[in-house]
């Protein structure tokens, strides 16, 4: 009885109060009289009526902003991928993206289905909702800029970047005086506008800046330190004049625009004798996630909006206020980048890409319908190249850089993404700017943005050299080098300690390089540095114990299996090392639904699949990342398969086919190098019909006889597994293995599963 009472009891009281609640209604049937309740009227039918609720709620203003958002996100994110695959920045993905929302392709090929998905009256939302993602994205910018760099590189840096913006502004404001009369809004003094043209010709994009420098690996070289300088100086004064230029077009002259600059001042003066010092000691105090609570959280947050509605109220743009308050916070890495990860996802994933389609809403191609207006298009192009690059590259010639590294840098500083277009917008809204002549400048960002990575390399080309001294750390001749690439720590140890075994008594012939690659949106200028440290600690750490000398090579990238093969590849490495990811759908329902879904999730699958190279991996063994890896790797390649590997002593290699003749090799390298045990496991009596495999085998026997034992049996006992340590086992060997669904594989070692 007493298994069943709570059945009992809850069957009672749902059961009776259920029908208390049906008595109430019947009974409160009788109120209604008098009271001329009217009954709903069916005319048309239920499922119409039902058909006519669902077209109410959809267009419901919350209904479209959803969908729009839902729109937005996948299109952007789309375009994003297809633009990082030919090598440009995501962003510049991200605004096409807006434009082909906009009614440049989807206005003018679908005009139907654009006034239903972005309605003139929604417009007015999505804006608001863009300019919180801007607040909060510019936030996460001032937070990123490392005003400590600044003060340690300030003389070359300052020179380059201000050079930087006053050549491409004096060449914006003459190119200002050409175009005036015959593009400038109606009712619009030259001054407004010729100081907004100069403004948009001199932006730098530093958050893309610091991604391509990541990207190429140049980060930590001098070349690296200072355009990342000049960047961050870049924005800092560009934001500044930005704000000067708000406030005199605001006031409408220069004399009442100084009102504002005044109040602008003493703004920058508060937050940063007052604030700053204030928030400071909150984050000595708070700098840990344990002692981080909502409260605290709540000051800072408080501290950008209230920050963010003076600049607005002050004239010069809540995005200014929203940057100060980033570039104020406490100079604590842990602390920072608590606030970025609250932050970033938010801001860059969901919000900032309704802004590039709000954006691409107000760009209308079709408006640069004439050649002239192509031509003024080109030249306002070719003006800002000139001002920007060969201004940075000219500025950087003369404080002391070569010619390679100046017009490295001159490419770098050209780069205008996401701010350009901040700064667009704002003459846009403020009617400086007519929309011919913002569809032009949307087209020079575009332009100047994209071919920042094509200008790269044929500088590099023409200069016979490469961003990255990353594939020329180790150029050691003929020495057997290992590479070992991890993402988790304690992978990374394993697979150390499996190089280790590998090559431990051949110091002065071998080497062995671990590596970390990590994507560029997932670290930041200024604790780069840092997120390094901590990812490399441990390695060393192990390194030390097992007296194992290793080189470190770590990259910021888009596409980490792929520059994962393109490194190994190219740097003559004699052997790969990674660990298997596992999915975290494996063996589930949803896993087995996500198996088809997972192609249109990710393009790269699809693309496989229509190519014909999944089929190489058809019922792969391996998750998608290892699957990746293995079909564009051409050296050697070992998959661990760790199960807490702690030393290589024991180990067992099954031969399936004469083709796992290969493995005989590595058997050899342990017990040179490892003293290992090895048990060759000869599954179907390869061994002794092929020459190859026989002799390889006989040869190991006489050299180290002590150290080979042969095995035919084909059922294997689980307490002679538990006192292994490693198998290795060949690619198709393992598939093998693994379809004929072997009880003993639940019990096997950690694993090492070799492509030759």
């Amino acid at each position: 009885m007493k298994n069943h009472r709570n059945t009992i009891f809850y069957f009672v009281v749902t059961g009776g109060f259920t029908a208390l609640i049906y008595w109430i209604l019947i009974q409160g049937r009788s109120l209604q009289i008098g009271k001329k309740i009217l009954s709903p009227v069916t005319e048309n039918g239920h499922w119409n009526d039902f058909l006519a609720s669902l077209t109410q709620n959809l267009q419901h203003p919350l209904a479209i902003l959803l969908a729009q958002i839902i729109t937005i996100i996948v299109v952007a994110r789309f375009f994003g991928w297809v633009f990082r695959k030919i090598g440009q920045p995501s962003v510049i993905g991200e605004i096409i993206a807006g434009i082909v929302l906009g009614p440049s392709l989807l206005g003018l090929y679908f005009p139907e289905f654009s006034v239903v998905l972005f309605p003139v009256e929604s417009l007015g939302n999505l804006q608001f909702l863009s300019q919180i993602g801007l607040i909060l994205f510019m936030f996460v910018i001032g937070m990123e800029l490392d005003l400590k760099v600044l003060r340690n590189r300030a003389k070359e840096a300052v020179v380059i970047s201000h050079a930087s913006i006053v050549i491409p502004f004096a060449l914006g404001i003459g190119l200002a005086y050409f175009v005036y009369f015959k593009f400038a809004p109606i009712g619009v003094a030259f001054l407004p506008f010729a100081l907004f043209m100069g403004i948009s010709m001199s932006i730098t994009a530093f958050p893309v800046l610091a991604r391509i420098v990541q990207e190429r690996g140049i980060h930590k070289t001098k070349l690296g330190a200072i355009v990342i300088t000049c960047a961050a100086a870049d924005d800092i004064t560009a934001w500044c004049i930005l704000a000067a230029v708000i406030a005199i077009v605001k006031a409408g002259t220069f004399v009442s625009s100084l009102y504002v600059i005044g109040l602008a001042i003493s703004y920058v003066i508060m937050m940063l004798f007052v604030v700053k010092p204030f928030l400071k000691k909150i984050g000595e105090l708070y700098g840990t996630k344990d002692n981080l609570n909502k409260p605290v959280v709540a000051i800072f947050f408080l501290t950008l909006i209230i920050s963010s509605y003076t600049t607005e109220i002050i004239g010069i743009h809540a995005l200014f206020g929203a940057f100060m308050t980033g570039v104020i916070m406490p100079d604590i890495t842990k602390f920072r980048n608590l606030f970025i990860e609250k932050v970033e996802d938010v801001s860059v994933i969901l919000l900032l890409p309704l802004f590039f389609v709000y954006t691409g809403l107000r760009t209308e191609i079709g408006l640069i319908n004439d050649p002239f207006l192509w031509k003024v298009t080109g030249f306002i192009i070719l003006v800002a190249v000139i001002g920007k690059f060969f201004g940075s590259a000219l500025a950087a010639k003369f404080v002391g850089q070569s010619w390679r590294d100046s017009l490295t840098i001159g490419a770098l500083m050209n780069t205008r993404g996401l701010m350009e277009l901040v700064v667009l917008n704002i003459g846009l809204d403020l009617k400086v700017l007519t929309p011919e002549v913002f569809t032009m400048m949307v087209i020079m960002a575009l332009v100047t943005t994209s071919m920042t990575g094509p200008a790269l390399n044929l500088i590099n080309f023409i200069f016979k050299t490469k961003d990255v001294g990353i594939l020329d750390e180790i150029s050691n001749g003929n020495k057997y080098k290992i590479l070992l690439s991890f993402g988790n720590n304690e992978k990374g140890k394993s697979l150390l300690r499996l190089a280790n075994s590998l090559v431990k008594k051949q110091t002065e012939t071998s080497t062995i390089t671990a590596m970390h690659l990590t994507l560029s949106d997932e670290v930041h200028p200024y604790n780069l540095d840092q997120y390094e440290k901590d990812k490399f600690l441990p390695i060393i750490a192990e390194s030390k114990v097992l007296k194992q000398e290793i080189a470190t090579l770590f990259q910021a990238t888009v596409d980490i299996e792929s520059n994962i093969a393109e490194i190994a590849n190219n740097g003559e490495y004699d052997l790969l090392l990674v660990g298997l990811g596992k999915s975290i759908f494996e063996g589930s329902l949803l896993g087995k639904v996500l198996g088809f879904t997972t192609r249109i999730i990710n393009p790269d699958r699809l693309i496989d699949k229509f190519t014909g190279k999944e089929g190489l991996f058809e019922n792969s063994p391996f998750d998608e990342r290892t699957r990746q890896i293995i079909s564009k790797t051409k050296i050697p390649l070992g998959i661990l398969i760790d199960k807490e590997l702690q030393q290589v002593d024991q180990v067992i290699i099954p031969i399936f086919s004469s083709e796992d003749s290969f493995l005989i090799d590595y058997a050899q390298k342990l017990i040179y190098n490892n003293d290992s045990q090895i048990m060759i496991l000869d599954v179907n009596g390869n061994v002794n019909t092929n020459f190859v495999l026989k002799s390889a085998i006989n040869s190991l026997e006489e050299k180290y006889p002590g150290n080979i034992t042969m095995m035919n049996e084909k059922i294997i006992k689980k307490d002679f597994l538990a006192n292994l340590d490693l198998m290795i086992i060949s690619v198709e060997s393992w598939k093998v293995l693994l379809d004929s669904h072997s009880i003993w594989l639940r019990r096997v070692p950690s694993v090492l599963i070799l492509k030759q």
